[in-house]
């Protein structure tokens, strides 16, 4: 069954965290790996991310991911301190479990799926080189959580 995202497989689990380098290693030990390295969210004239329906040009964060298991991952993000969906979560709720994202194709698409069954886009971007999307979708009421879709091109 693949349900409303036309699919039901889990490919993220993302943390919001106060310290990516300490969190990261702390992870790496749990894992018995290397930590991986981190890097930022990108530029806006490629992000041309959005937050809450506005250009949103400061917006960023330091990422950095763990390959957890066949086509998961443990997504760590450090936001940079301007009001983002990241920014806003840690300063709301202090760090943890932030979003469960799923890969997806057809993003317009499938936010307009998500918004009809309830869910709210709070931010929304590209990622990488401009070779993907994202979209953060606030589930919060039924779900409780944020979702996150992700569409590589």
């Amino acid at each position: 069954m693949a349900g409303i995202l036309g699919t039901n497989t889990l490919t993220q689990i993302g943390f919001i965290v106060r310290d990516i380098e300490a969190t990261k290693k702390k992870f790496a030990a749990l894992f018995g790996i290397e930590p991986p390295p981190h890097f930022d969210g990108g530029k806006y004239e490629v992000t041309g991310t959005t937050f809450k329906g506005k250009p949103a040009p400061d917006a960023n964060c330091l990422m950095a991911f763990f390959d957890v298991g066949p086509g998961i991952q443990l997504e760590l993000i450090q936001p940079n301190g301007v009001s983002s969906v990241w920014q806003d979560f840690l300063d709301e709720k202090g760090e943890g479990v932030h979003h469960i994202a799923f890969h997806i194709k057809g993003m317009e698409e499938k936010i307009k799926v998500c918004e009809d069954f309830g869910m709210k886009l709070v931010q929304h971007g590209k990622y990488g080189d401009g070779g993907g999307e994202y979209a953060y979708l606030d589930a919060y009421g039924d779900l409780k959580c944020l979702f996150e879709l992700l569409e590589n091109y």
